[in-house]
C-alpha cells in the first residue's frame, strides 16, 4: 500500500514526470496475487506485470527457500537488467523491498546487500503493532552498517488503529528520536482510493524524500 500511496501522489502531483514501480522479486502467488499484477490492476501504470516484478515464486517463504522448493535457482542478472530498462525509461522509479533489510532474497545477499550494491536511498516501512520499535531500531542499525542513504519512515497501519495504539507502538516522536531518522507520516488502515491516498502523503515532508 505504501507504494501506491507514493506512485499515487506522483501521478497526481507531478504529472509532468514519469513514475515507475519496480519490485526485483516476490515470493507467495500461490496464496495471493503477485505485486506486479496488483500495481497493474490497482494503478494505471505503462508496465506489464512482469516488468513491475520479473521474478515469481509460489511458496510464501523466504525467496532462496521458496526456489529450492521449485528446484529453481535465484538470478540476479535479468533482474538488474530490467532494473536498468526501467530507469531508463522513466525519470523516478520507486524500488519496494522484499521484507526487510535482513530478509534474504538468496543463499548469499539480503535486501540489504541489493541495497546497497544498487546504490538504493531507503525509506524503512514499519507496521504498527507492538514490537515495532525494536524492528525499526534494528532496520536502522542494519542499514547504517551497510552505510545505506535513509531517507525516513513511514508507519504503516495493516490492521485498525486508534490514535493512542499508534502513540504507545510506534510514537513518531520517540521513534525519531531514537534513530536520528524522520518519521515521514502514518498511513491508516482502510481501503482508500487512489485519489485519498495521494492527499495523505501530500500532507508528509516529501521533500525528504527527492533530495
Amino acid at each position: 500500500m505504501i507504494t501506491r500511496a507514493l506512485w499515487s501522489y506522483a501521478h497526481r502531483y507531478r504529472p509532468q514526470e514519469r513514475w515507475g514501480i519496480f519490485k526485483p522479486m516476490q515470493s507467495g502467488t500461490a496464496v495471493e496475487i503477485g505485486d506486479g499484477d496488483y500495481y497493474c490492476q490497482t494503478l494505471p501504470l505503462e508496465q506489464t506485470a512482469s516488468e513491475v516484478c520479473p521474478l515469481s515464486l509460489t511458496a510464501p517463504l523466504a525467496p532462496p527457500i521458496a526456489a529450492e522448493l521449485e528446484q529453481r535457482t535465484i538470478d540476479l542478472v535479468p533482474v538488474w537488467q530490467t532494473y536498468q530498462q526501467l530507469q531508463e525509461r522513466f525519470d523516478y522509479l520507486l524500488v519496494e523491498g522484499i521484507g526487510g533489510l535482513g530478509s534474504p532474497i538468496t543463499w548469499e545477499w539480503t535486501v540489504a546487500d541489493l541495497a546497497a550494491a544498487w546504490k538504493l536511498p531507503i525509506v524503512l516501512v514499519a507496521t504498527v503493532r507492538l514490537g515495532a520499535i525494536a524492528q525499526v531500531v534494528a532496520n536502522v542499525s542494519l542499514a547504517r552498517q551497510y552505510k545505506l542513504d535513509i531517507r525516513g519512515l513511514i508507519l504503516n497501519c495493516v490492521n485498525p488503529c486508534t490514535d493512542t495504539e499508534i502513540a504507545q507502538w510506534t510514537p513518531p516522536a520517540f521513534l525519531s528520536h531514537l534513530t536520528q531518522v524522520p518519521v515521514l507520516g502514518v498511513l491508516p488502515w482502510g481501503q482508500p482510493t487512489n485519489e485519498e491516498l495521494a492527499e495523505i502523503v501530500a500532507e508528509w515532508p516529501l521533500d525528504l524524500l527527492w533530495r
